[in-house]
């Protein structure tokens, strides 16, 4: 009886179960759902299994579609010769054969090796893997060019096992694009080339390619960003993609739910050395447009303005009245460029390139670098407050600026802090005038201004970034030569407002915004 009761209890209390189940079915239908006070109403379609499984099967078709024109790239590099170590003949010490220690000569060749001379011996060649995908039928693949860099040998792997050597390679490091031609023996299946101008944040994307030499793998993911400037390569803004991306991915295709490629994966951001959730992928237009020209002529050529150029941050763009992110401030004007023959000065905001707003650095050299050599464009800039039009004529870049690294952060010179008090203790500075002589031994030949011969530390100037042998410019607008012109700039500026400063050192020239810490909150 005791165990009939107790079951009867445990199925009475199922049959209660679904009974209240039923009852919050049948009210959730019949009367809307109870909502926190002032929160939104509930969307009217709430997804369901069945969109799930309509996901997935995008999945699996574009997935399907697009396996046959993926490739995985495996490199051969050069021999490495390696230089023996020259020990010395332990014969006639203690080391000897037939001394103390003569046994573990005889019997234990790891010690022989360890102590006697090594010969020159020439090391394994270093292998690499990597991906890359069909862009033309006839046996043309675009991949990643560190995928193939110093590789003396290249093969191809198609997705059904087939084998190609490559006949020819051809990469362009400023944007680590590279193609690859092979010699099929039948058509290849090529890849769509999307838009990638189109993408939106939160577009479902898919990532294929070889991480750790796991052919055609496939993961999933978002468009997390675009625009981003990750120190990958000397020029280009990137697609930001939280799809799994590990080594071995690079020159794999990034792809769209239409099947078409709108990205080459290229890198990531980790602390573990594998995916961590940050990847990044050179936008398909770009490396369309260098693809073409590596097919066609075996180089870049890319049009330039002949400028050093400067972002805006919070503090510059409160100076030049603008909103963060539009345009990018005229630091430097080289002689004999494009941009000197169109009039531009340093200290120009350059807003609009052919009609295009401008929001960054990169951004601007990606416009730029597409456009037509020797044709003229117009170029909008905000001068003195005043907006302006130009018209530039571009030119070619000269070949010894197409590998130039970006621009390094400010000048890190040691820091030193001043014993004696400095007639600009406000700012943090002691300035002083500069011969050419001066000049010539900082590397600022040629240049005029006056010279910052120390920093204080947390100071304005120090928290702004200047530093010892700094060449200031300008205060403003105003050009100083002078220490007396320097001071006499600065009756006319403010720290509470900021004091914006143009200044130089050997390897960058930029602008400063001096301004006072906020007081402290209090508590």
């Amino acid at each position: 009886m005791a165990v009939i009761r107790r079951n009867g209890h445990w199925i009475i209390a199922v049959i209660g179960l679904m009974a209240s189940m039923w009852a919050v079915t049948v009210l959730a239908q019949r009367q809307p759902a109870l909502a926190a006070p002032g929160a939104a109403p509930a969307p009217a379609n709430v997804p369901a299994a069945g969109d799930a499984k309509g996901l997935s099967a995008i999945f699996r078709n574009v997935s399907r579609e697009v396996l046959p024109g993926i490739v995985s790239v495996e490199t051969k590099g050069r021999p490495v010769r390696v230089r023996g170590r020259r020990g010395r003949e332990p014969e006639g010490t203690p080391l000897d054969e037939n001394g103390p220690f003569g046994d573990l000569f005889k019997n234990d060749p790891r010690f022989r090796e360890f102590f006697r001379d090594q010969p020159d011996r020439e090391m394994p060649r270093p292998q690499g893997m990597g991906s890359g995908f069909v862009i033309d039928p006839t046996g043309l693949v675009l991949t990643n060019g560190h995928v193939v860099e110093d590789a003396e040998q290249v093969t191809v792997r198609m997705f059904d096992g087939r084998e190609y050597n490559a006949i020819e390679v051809k990469s362009d490091p400023s944007s680590d694009v590279a193609i690859i031609r092979i010699k099929p023996d039948a058509p290849l299946t090529a890849l769509r080339l999307g838009d990638s101008d189109a993408l939106e944040v939160g577009d479902w994307v898919l990532a294929v390619g070889s991480p750790f030499g796991l052919d055609l793998t496939v993961t999933s993911g978002i468009i997390s960003a675009k625009g981003r400037s990750p120190a990958i390569a000397v020029r280009g803004e990137f697609l930001q993609t939280d799809a799994a991306i590990n080594p071995g991915n690079s020159g794999g295709p990034l792809l769209n739910l239409n099947g078409e490629v709108i990205g080459i994966n290229t890198a990531i951001s980790t602390r573990s050395g594998g995916y961590d959730g940050v990847g990044f992928a050179i936008p398909i237009n770009k490396a369309r447009w260098i693809g073409e020209q590596l097919k066609t002529s075996g180089e870049v050529k890319r049009a330039y303005l002949g400028i050093m150029l400067q972002d805006l941050n919070n503090e510059l763009a409160q100076q030049f009245r603008v909103p963060v992110g539009r345009g990018v401030l005229v630091a430097e004007v080289q002689p004999d460029s494009p941009a000197a023959k169109a009039k531009l000065e340093s200290g120009d905001l350059i807003i609009a390139m052919n009609g295009q707003p401008v929001r960054s650095r990169p951004h601007l050299q990606g416009i730029v670098e597409q456009l037509q050599v020797g044709k003229t464009y117009p170029l909008g800039v905000i001068r003195d407050g005043k907006e302006l039009k130009l018209d530039i004529t571009l030119a070619e870049m000269p070949k010894e600026l197409v590998r130039r690294a970006r621009e390094e952060d400010a000048d890190t010179a040691p820091e030193k802090k001043s014993d004696t008090p400095s007639k600009f203790d406000e700012l943090g500075l002691e300035i002083s005038d500069v011969t050419p002589d001066v000049l010539r031994q900082l590397g600022l030949q040629g240049g005029s201004g006056v010279l910052v011969s120390s920093v204080a530390v947390n100071t304005p100037a120090h928290n702004a970034g200047l530093r010892e042998g700094t060449l200031i410019e300008k205060v403003g607008s105003k050009r100083v030569t002078k220490v007396t012109e320097f001071k006499d700039a600065l009756k006319d500026v403010a720290l509470e407002t900021g004091i914006v400063l143009h200044a130089r050192t050997a390897r960058e020239t930029r602008f400063y915004v001096l301004k006072k810490d906020p007081k402290p909150l209090s508590k």
